[in-house]
């Protein structure tokens, strides 16, 4: 008799070391299809190193990894990948077009030589993300909100099972993260993909999120936001006093102190947003 859907992704007795510093230890976390996870912390704690290591890109120092019931590897179909908004040069020729066509032909061998059909699922992409009626411009004189609708329809491009997004919000105004995150919600409903969101600022995403891996100070807790979005959590979590503070309908969190000195203007910037550190 089933027990039901098998998870997209196993990650089980998991450390991560920089250097002779051990990020976080004894990480055991499954996630199903359809789940929508937050991934929150303080800036080097380990958020965007845990995707790389799901992406294959670094290993574990100890435990593993396992994406639809096989270990990680490099250049995995299954996964798409969002990254933080990062402005392309203005100079940059390739159209709309062109860069949602590598999400489509990159995992070829050789030449991205185009095939029948192609065309057509660029097209879609491009529908599916907003962006049809800038397709034929060049990507360089796109604004950011533009430029980040085009790498999520790139991540798309396999219907992948497990959506990795790495504070694809970052940089954007609240219209354009209201889009984004709702292309990305919208793929979780309809094709039943699961979502790791990292994020500075867990507003934007709240109403969406099922569980929270809160990751800080080597330590970790995990739980639905009721339960991690505590200021008695927190507080235990850092071992200093946090308090989880609502302003109207957003979340503020004061106190987080900062991992690591040199990340300080980006703590304050986030709590005065009504973000979290």
């Amino acid at each position: 008799m089933s027990g039901g859907p098998a998870p997209i992704l196993e990650i089980s007795g998991a450390a991560l070391r920089r250097g002779a510093r051990e990020l976080w230890a004894g990480l055991d976390l499954t996630v199903q299809p359809g789940e929508f996870l937050a991934v929150l912390g303080p800036s080097g704690s380990g958020k965007t190193t845990l995707l790389r290591s799901i992406l294959g890109l670094q290993p574990l120092s100890s435990g593993s990894i396992r994406v639809g019931g096989m270990p990680v590897h490099r250049g995995n179909p299954r996964i798409g990948y969002i990254p933080q908004q990062r402005p392309l040069p203005a100079d940059t020729s390739m159209r709309a077009r062109d860069l949602v066509a590598l999400g489509v032909q990159g995992t070829r061998f050789g030449l991205p030589i185009p095939r029948r059909g192609d065309r057509a699922r660029v097209d879609s992409l491009l529908q599916g993300v907003g962006a049809a009626h800038y397709a034929e411009r060049r990507v360089g004189l796109l604004s950011g909100g533009e430029q980040q609708r085009l790498r999520v329809g790139q991540a798309l491009a396999d219907e992948p099972m497990l959506l990795l997004c790495d504070e694809p919000l970052s940089n954007l105004d609240l219209a354009n993260q209201r889009g984004i995150t709702d292309i990305i919600d919208r793929q979780r409903r309809e094709r039943d993909a699961a979502v790791l969101f990292v994020t500075h600022d867990i507003n934007p995403i709240l109403g969406r999120v099922d569980r929270i891996l809160y990751i800080a100070g080597g330590r970790f807790v995990l739980g639905t936001p009721d339960e991690v979005l505590q200021s008695r959590v927190l507080t235990d979590l850092y071992g200093t006093p946090v308090f989880v503070l609502r302003a109207g309908d957003r979340l503020v969190v004061v106190g987080v102190p900062d991992a690591e000195p040199h990340h300080e203007h980006d703590h304050d910037s986030a709590a005065a947003h009504g973000g979290f550190a």
